[in-house]
């Protein structure tokens, strides 16, 4: 467990948080400028704070009345950049040993060869990094971390600098980082995809402050912070789990509280449970069923809300079987329908509008678990 309670004025920008990060993953998201790296740099013992208390895992690594203000090197965290920052006169093997050797032997916890072979590296150790894509790179940089045995592995947007490809290789063994190893993650990002897949917990950082902190689901279906997540990225996130493929017509469908949706086919296997982005521009709204429609999903709900947003247009919160949706329609269209608190109503949701970057294994899920 990572708890923050510290403040630290950085010219006319003051950064004051104060969080907990437990087991698993912990994504700090929010705009440039939002104060997210300044965090993961005051527990890093890389920026001073003025004031405050950080403890990870019950040590007290800054304490300002207590003088306590631990060097970076006797933190006990890992730290992967943006850039990989891998010595480049030394070999894959000989960067990854670096880590091991900030230990002594009896204090390491980290198995070389479960690193190794979680990472996905084991052929690439004689290497120097200058041989190496930037998918390898950053790989490296992960298993040099994780080899110092770290009590919370701090992340500073590992996947920014790697074009798509490249971070759709890298995600999946972030994935299992912070179970397979035991280690809590404190994981900056400002990219949407990135938290959906790896996140816990959620942080909501906005002019230095936590100004939001709980579950995915939960923080990202909320209309209220709406400002925060962003404005494209509205919508609903839902748990569902994997019911089938239907490889002739490359489509999954994915069972929840209210129902089934069909998607465009997804990579997780049947069973799994997975998230899903479901975007509020992408639902319609029906008071009839609608007959002989292209819509794959038409799902029966009940209007929860309906009020006035931005730009002449109306937030709809719907509850679908017990699972929340939350549609935007056009001024015009709610003079029409007229929706109200109580009032039974269709969700239409084309498939082809959850692509697979919308469906995301949940960190903790597999098949059978």
């Amino acid at each position: 467990m990572l708890e923050i309670a510290a403040s630290r004025l950085q010219g006319a920008f003051k950064v004051d948080v104060d969080l907990v990060a437990g087991s698993g993953v912990t994504a700090l998201f929010g705009r440039s400028g939002s104060g997210k790296t300044s965090v993961i740099n005051m527990v890093a013992g890389l920026a001073r704070p003025d004031s405050g208390r950080i403890v990870a895992d019950g040590r007290v690594l800054f304490d300002s009345r207590a003088g306590i203000d631990l060097a970076p090197e006797r933190r006990r965290l890992g730290y992967v950049f943006q850039e990989p920052r891998l010595f480049p006169h030394l070999s894959v093997r000989a960067n990854l040993e670096f880590g091991m050797r900030l230990l002594a032997p009896a204090e390491r916890s980290v198995r070389w060869d479960d690193v190794v072979g979680v990472l996905g590296i084991g052929h690439l150790l004689d290497r120097r990094p200058a041989r190496l894509s930037g998918g390898e790179k950053q790989r490296v940089a992960i298993g040099r971390a994780l080899l110092a045995s770290p009590q919370v592995l701090l992340m500073d947007e590992p996947l920014a600098a790697l074009d798509t490809q490249r971070k759709a290789e890298l995600l999946p063994f972030i994935a299992q980082l912070s179970r397979r190893f035991q280690v809590p993650i404190l994981y900056v990002s400002h990219a949407m995809d990135e938290v959906l897949r790896l996140a816990d917990t959620l942080v909501l950082m906005d002019g230095g402050r936590a100004a939001a902190v709980g579950p995915v689901e939960d923080l990202l279906s909320n209309p209220d912070l709406r400002p925060l997540t962003g404005r494209y990225d509205a919508g609903a996130v839902i748990t569902a789990t994997v019911a089938g493929h239907d490889s002739a017509y490359g489509i999954s469908r994915l069972a929840f509280s209210g129902g089934t949706l069909v998607v465009a086919r997804c990579d997780q296997a049947v069973g799994t449970t997975v998230r899903v982005r479901v975007h509020a521009r992408d639902i319609a709204i029906a008071v009839e069923a609608p007959a002989r429609v292209s819509v794959r999903n038409v799902l029966p709900a009940v209007v929860r809300s309906a009020g006035l947003a931005e730009g002449h247009l109306v937030d709809v919160m719907l509850d679908c079987g017990g699972t929340s949706l939350w549609a935007q329609i056009t001024a015009h269209a709610q003079a029409q329908l007229q929706l109200v608190k109580g009032m039974r109503v269709h969700a239409l949701i084309k498939a082809v509008t959850i692509s697979r970057g919308d469906v995301a294994g949940r960190p903790e899920s597999s098949p059978g678990k």
